[in-house]
């Protein structure tokens, strides 16, 4: 059998005839996105009247280790630089989740006792009943003005409405004060983002101390007030501001917090005040300021009078601190462009030996690898703090777990988890505490940007650890689940269904296949730095992102975001069919009207089953005559003669899981060798569902198979292979033996 084949044939062609219903995952998302305006631009970068709200704060708090109780005191300093006059603030109040009647409670509606269950845990009863049985959420004693007026205000759940005295025009700042207090949670039995860690053997806590005061909400030009409750997973969007902060705590407690320390000579012995210095000119290991000897003889001191550590920070969106008697602390200097800032971890005796080796050398990896990818870090200080299981980042501060066993000795599964989390929760100073994007709505733009960088760390820093999160091949089990119980990453986190893989392990997948597939590191970076770059310090949104990756590359990328951030469609194609034909040597006559026949390999196969070691089609390339206005001519025979003797293999992809992918085949040759080969996703534009694409090759072949190296997430590795693996179909003479029953 031959068959007759022009080269004017175009792909075009063969992609319509298996054309059905069209989905339009190659149309512009310009209609999903809001329009450019002076605010924010088309191109993706700040507009010239662009503008951002600031909220300055002086905090006074103190910390009582004997009821586990927080009292602070504030002077909030907001500053209108809208266009708007405000007759009212927006102000949250995050530690009310823990309210008995509060709204993620109230409206969790997933609990339910198991049909026929006689027995519950006490956990899971607290969780069902909806009662803690703790004393939760802010108990607000004072709400002023600065001249001692009390302001009317109303309290809706976390978020607290004050009417101004006068409305605030654009320009103006208005001072105010709160008085509060509420008792500090028990991580290990409520749960939380902060809170404490009792150690019964030695009679000591250690606090992770965050929402821990009433924060103004972001007013911007995207939603006006964002004034969205705090239910528990969508986490927080705040206003840059300078904080000066005073805490007050048991005078043998170690504190870590945002900013820097302003009176070390008033809380540290003269001898941790000379550590302290050493470590701001060491560069090639820690130096311990407190040791584990000092922390232990804290442990057992109890001290009774108190101590206060002050800090400054300038230009972040939040505050955090820790503090436990048992913390052993130390630290080294990192360079990071024109900037020396101190990595430093904070951790109890129950950390080591795992962190005094692994914990500040993980900071400092971080902090080198993030710059280089997005700007250099810009804070004085990056810290680490161990608490049991939390991940939780705040601006220079990061709670961590990762603890050995009780005798101290750990493995390479224990020191990976610890590793990637302080990776991960350091890496969040440049998202969201720096590229300051909107949490409760978008957790993805901090939490899925957070663990791409985290990932590409990993690889680069610890590739002998058994690392295998947030790349293409980590997501395959969450994406071939059931769709009931999935939701596109462009969902709110308060309706995600599995956040894990939604905001965090799906983003970092789908940005590591538009890096090394689609786009390619070189372009793939700069736009990825030009991002950071635009919105370092300001409040970005989707579309800002979206719009930034694509003008500073020059790839268009619409169709990717649709297929991977608003849908739930997934990467499963089937290699359905390759056809093998080779091209005759020798010139034919000219024959007016092209055909093509492709024939059906299955004819002349090997015993094997695998038509590749039947015998090809004959393929003739005849001439091709000029028509038209054009005057030139075609040289026929020089076409033949490149072509002839060649391997034409006709292959054809089926989209089963409906994304809009690049194609990757490994092609096997007879020889022994392989190739990979690359088609970019632009071959579904004109038929998504099914595609057909010619390759030439010199070699004959022997086997083809789809995403050999699991690099884009493909669910189903049995429809990847054609021939299909004997372990799914059996080859001619096994069949016919089969048939015959022998």
């Amino acid at each position: 059998m031959k068959a007759i084949l022009t080269l004017a044939l175009s792909i075009f062609t063969l992609g319509l005839a298996a054309q059905t219903q069209w989905g339009a995952k190659f149309e512009q998302i310009d209609n999903l996105l809001p329009t450019p305006n002076q605010y924010r631009t088309g191109s993706g970068e700040p507009g010239p009247a662009y503008w951002q709200q600031q909220a300055d704060y002086k905090i006074k708090v103190t910390l009582d280790d004997t009821n586990q109780k927080v009292t602070g005191s504030e002077v909030i300093t907001y500053h209108n630089n809208s266009p708007s006059t405000l007759k009212y603030l927006w102000v949250q109040l995050d530690q009310n989740v823990r309210q008995k009647d509060n709204l993620g409670a109230i409206t969790s509606g997933g609990s339910a006792i198991p049909d026929n269950a006689k027995a519950i845990g006490t956990a899971q009863a607290q969780s069902i009943f909806g009662d803690t049985g703790f004393d939760g959420g802010f108990k607000l004693m004072s709400v002023k003005d600065t001249k001692g007026n009390d302001l009317n205000y109303t309290i809706n759940y976390t978020m607290m409405k004050i009417e101004l005295p006068e409305p605030l025009a654009t320009g103006e700042s208005f001072d105010f004060a709160i008085d509060w207090w509420y008792n500090v949670n028990d991580r290990g039995l409520i749960g939380g983002r902060s809170g404490y860690e009792y150690f019964k053997e030695d009679d000591n806590y250690l606090y992770t101390i965050a929402q821990f005061y009433p924060r103004m909400a972001v007013y911007d030009d995207f939603n006006g007030w964002q004034n969205k409750q705090f239910m528990g997973s969508g986490e927080f969007a705040l206003t840059f501001g300078d904080f000066e902060v005073e805490i007050t705590v048991p005078s043998d407690h170690i504190v870590a917090s945002t900013g820097e320390l302003q009176n070390p000579s008033d809380v540290l012995s003269k001898e941790q005040q000379k550590r302290f210095d050493k470590a701001k000119k060491t560069y090639d290991k820690p130096v311990i300021i407190v040791t584990e000897k000092e922390a232990i003889a804290n442990e057992k001191e109890k001290a009774t009078d108190t101590k206060t550590w002050v800090y400054h920070a300038q230009n972040v969106r939040d505050f955090a601190f820790a503090s436990s008697r048992k913390f052993i602390w130390d630290a080294m200097a990192v360079k990071v462009g024109d900037n020396t800032p101190l990595a430093m971890s904070y951790y109890p005796k129950e950390g080591n030996p795992l962190w005094e080796r692994e914990s500040t050398i993980a900071v400092k990896n971080t902090l080198i690898n993030y710059s280089e990818m997005t700007i250099d870090y810009p804070y004085p200080v990056a810290i680490s703090v161990h608490a049991a299981s939390i991940g939780m980042e705040y601006p220079m501060i990061c709670f961590n777990f990762g603890r050995p066993r009780a005798d101290g000795t750990y493995d390479d599964f224990i020191k990976t988890r610890m590793v990637y989390v302080i990776v991960h929760e350091v890496g969040h100073n440049f998202f969201p505490m720096i590229v300051n994007s909107d949490e409760r709505q978008w957790a993805w733009m901090d939490e899925g940007l957070d663990s791409f960088l985290e990932y590409m760390t990993m690889k680069k820093y610890y590739p002998d650890l058994p690392y295998n999160s947030n790349d293409p091949a980590s997501i395959v089990p969450y994406m071939k689940g059931s769709k009931d119980y999935q939701r596109p990453i462009m969902t709110n986190p308060e309706q995600s269904m599995q956040l894990g893989p939604e905001a965090y392990s799906k983003p970092s997948a789908a940005l590591v296949i538009l890096r090394e597939q689609v786009m390619g590191p070189e372009l793939f970076d700069q736009a990825f730095k030009e991002y950071a770059e635009r919105w370092a310090f300001k409040h970005p949104k989707p579309a800002d992102f979206f719009r930034t990756m694509e003008d500073a590359s020059a790839v268009d990328l619409d169709w990717f975001w649709k297929g991977w951030f608003y849908s739930t469609d997934h990467v499963d194609v089937e290699v359905a069919n390759v056809k093998w034909m080779r091209v005759k040597g020798e010139g034919q006559t000219f024959e007016g009207q092209v055909q093509t026949q492709g024939g059906n390999l299955g004819e002349g196969e090997g015993a094997d089953g695998n038509p590749f070691f039947g015998q090809p089609q004959e393929l003739e390339l005849t001439d091709t005559q000029v028509r038209g206005e054009y005057r030139g001519e075609i040289d026929n025979d020089a076409i033949r003669e490149r072509f002839a003797g060649k391997n034409v293999y006709q292959a054809t992809f089926t989209n089963v899981g409906g994304l809009a992918t690049p194609i990757i085949v490994e092609w096997t040759y007879k020889d022994g060798t392989t190739e990979i080969e690359k088609v970019p996703a632009e071959i579904w534009r004109y038929n998504e569902k099914q595609v057909t694409h010619m390759f030439v090759k010199d070699k004959e072949v022997a086997s083809v198979v789809f995403d050999p190296n699991k690099e884009l997430s493909d669910t189903d590795l049995e429809n990847n292979s054609f021939p299909k693996p004997a372990s799914s179909t059996d080859s001619r003479f096994e069949s016919f033996k089969k048939g015959n029953g022998n």
